[in-house]
């Protein structure tokens, strides 16, 4: 911040050129005092240098820490500065000192042409970190209480909503035991019509069960009426020869037979009634015992719904409660919110300080590096300066054998450059006093120029090799050798590529002679088998005999096909057997062997196959591995393997001719 105008003896402001160090000196006193952020000026003049003693001064470097790389650095920065108890004694020091700069515990700093006033007031670095530290510290328990704020509301939701259900589920309790003291009540109402529909069915089956017991005391008294008439009548004497009158008795009979029908349906009347009067009694025990369970039901609902009635005010008292306990927790909230939204305002701000702090913090911070750095390469740069004045002095000493005092009084660059000698194809003139043959004086850039041009030359020369004859010679050794193996190869290879040369011919020759008497074969063969039919052997690329292929056409009788892919199971097996026949024809050999071969034939094309096998069968042995009867009827000898019982085969052989 500007420093503002400070009125005293000597009136100075900030950038001034103050007269004398007295009048500095007081001008700092009179910011401090003011509470001024520092008032920096220049003195002029030569201040006087009063000897006099000082007390309390120490060097500012002895005061500083850190890493030993930068203890240096930082000695050297603060070589000329000293730190002093009170601005009396920065005076006093620099009066008797000028070469040195006193600096206060109050942060004035006094020199001989300059001074620059501290303020007591103004906050100094470590003043505005604890107070950045004191607002993030502040920052961090307002997070915490919006934290906690932020808790107890959402507990208090969650309280809220609890309450919420327990009213809910309290007045769905309420509603199933209204409900259910209504269908309570409709039962009662119900058993009690079917308690006295089954009174009146009592009543009814008593009364007749009377008359069913009054019919058949009337029926038995019948029986017994009719029962002593018959008794008296059978009893009473009959006169002479005279029959007795059988209409009497018949109806007598009837009379007893329908005294005892109506006896037995009386009986089983009664009987009915009874049962009636048993089944409606343990009905009316039963509806006794579902009216007392109604009545019990009825007083454990009115028992329920009392406790439902005191749960619902219970409910009712909790969920005032609840909506109580929500407005504070929502005047909470709101509370918390105004909180938490000043708690971020502050800390925004706190923030915004903060950034501002660090931003300037970084500011002198590079800054710093920058000094420090600029220092440390200054002194990289001058150690490399003398390390290389000592490696070429060392060098000179070393390759040269020359001081370096001698080599600088002769080769300094005051001295004259002798001409440089001719180089390749350049002719120099003959004269003398000519610019080419006198020395010039010494140009850095063209002697280094000349240097260069010396090195690569003296590169291209390489090291002197002194083994360089007997490496030739034995280079000069090997590379003949070499070339008498390599001439060797070549010749083998002229003598192979004859002989691959000669093979070929040979295997396109003896391949073409088989060829074509195979396919002279094969066209016989097959029209014998085959009568009518056609077929041949055509090369797929007769200009190369070694390359080519075989493709075998076939033409069976009454077909205009060629390809065997075309052909039955049968017809191809026989084209394959007349080409295999073909083959012995052209080429016969000492014996044959043949598995089933006309396993797929027919009579009529196994019949033709036996007419070929026994023109081969007179200058060849045939093997042949069958199941057919006609093939085994004209071999000279059968083999079979045969097994009896005890389980070990055996060999059988069979000479027929």
């Amino acid at each position: 911040p500007p420093a503002r105008a400070v009125e005293s003896e000597a009136t100075v402001e900030a950038g001034e050129v103050i007269g004398a160090s007295e009048a500095a000196v007081a001008a700092v006193r009179v910011s401090a005092g003011d509470d001024a952020a520092g008032v920096p000026g220049a003195v002029g003049g030569a201040a006087p240098r009063v000897p006099g003693p000082w007390s309390g001064a120490v060097p500012a470097a002895e005061l500083v820490g850190g890493p030993a790389e930068l203890t240096a650095a930082v000695a050297r920065l603060l070589r000329d500065v000293v730190v002093v108890g009170t601005l009396e004694d920065a005076e006093e020091l620099v009066a008797a000192r000028p070469e040195l700069t006193a600096v206060t515990g109050d942060g004035d700093l006094l020199g001989t042409h300059f001074a620059h006033g501290g303020s007591a007031g103004a906050p100094t670095l470590l003043e505005v970190q604890a107070s950045v530290d004191e607002a993030a510290a502040e920052l961090e328990d307002l997070a915490a209480r919006c934290e906690k704020l932020a808790e107890e509301q959402q507990a208090a939701a969650g309280r809220r909503a609890e309450c919420a259900a327990l009213v809910e589920e309290l007045a769905e309790r309420r509603r199933a035991a209204d409900r259910e003291k209504s269908q309570v009540a409709g039962d009662l109402g119900r058993l009690g019509g079917q308690a006295r529909a089954a009174a009146g069915e009592a009543e009814r089956s008593d009364a007749a069960a009377a008359r069913a017991e009054e019919a058949l005391a009337r029926a038995t008294e019948e029986a017994e009426e009719l029962a002593e008439r018959l008794a008296v009548a059978e009893e009473e004497p009959g006169g002479g020869d005279e029959e007795p009158d059988t209409a009497v008795r018949d109806r007598l009979a009837a009379d007893g037979a329908n005294a005892r029908q109506t006896e037995m349906e009386a009986r089983l009347q009664a009987r009915t009634h009874e049962e009636r009067v048993k089944a409606l009694a343990g009905r009316a025990d039963a509806l006794d015992r579902g009216a007392r369970a109604e009545r019990e039901a009825r007083v454990r609902a009115e028992r329920r719904r009392a406790r439902l009635r005191r749960e619902a005010e219970v409910a009712g008292a909790v969920a005032a409660g609840g909506r109580q306990l929500l407005a504070h927790v929502e005047v909470s909230a709101v509370r918390a919110e105004e909180e938490r939204g000043a708690a971020e305002r502050a800390k925004a701000e706190r923030e915004a300080a903060l950034v501002a702090e660090r931003s300037q913090a970084r500011d002198l911070k590079s800054e710093l590096d920058k000094l420090t750095d600029s220092m440390h390469r200054g002194e990289v740069l001058g150690a490399e300066k003398r390390l290389r004045i000592e490696q070429l002095e060392t060098r000179a000493l070393e390759e040269l054998g020359v001081e370096p005092a001698g080599l600088m009084s002769e080769y300094g660059p005051e001295q004259l450059v002798p001409p440089s000698p001719a180089a390749d194809g350049e002719v120099l003139p003959e004269d003398p006093e000519h610019p080419r043959n006198q020395p010039v004086p010494y140009v850095r850039t063209d002697q280094e120029k000349r240097l260069r041009a010396a090195e690569r030359a003296y590169q291209q020369l390489g090291k002197v090799n002194p083994l360089a004859l007997e490496e030739f010679a034995a280079l000069e050794e090997r590379h003949q050798f070499l070339s008498e193996q390599l001439e060797d190869l070549k010749k083998t290879r002229a003598d192979l590529m004859q002989v691959v040369k000669e093979v070929d011919e040979r295997v396109e020759q003896v391949f073409t002679e088989a060829y074509h008497d195979t396919a002279r074969e094969f066209e016989g063969v097959f029209a014998r088998l085959f009568p009518g039919g056609e077929g041949r052997l055509v090369l797929t690329d007769p200009d190369d005999m070694l390359a080519t292929g075989v493709d075998v056409e076939a033409r069976p009788p009454g077909k205009k096909v060629k390809r065997l892919s075309l052909l039955s199971g049968g017809e191809r097996s026989l084209t394959a057997v007349a080409l295999l026949v073909s083959i012995f024809k052209a080429r016969p050999s000492p014996f044959y062997v043949m598995d089933e071969v006309e396993a797929a034939l027919d009579d009529t094309n196994l019949q033709r196959l036996i007419r070929i096998m026994e023109e081969l069968q007179e200058s060849s042995q045939l093997i042949v591995i069958t199941h057919q009867k006609r093939t085994m009827e004209v071999a000279d000898a059968l083999y079979g393997v045969s097994m009896q019982g005890d389980g070990v085969s055996k060999v059988i052989s069979q000479r027929l001719h």
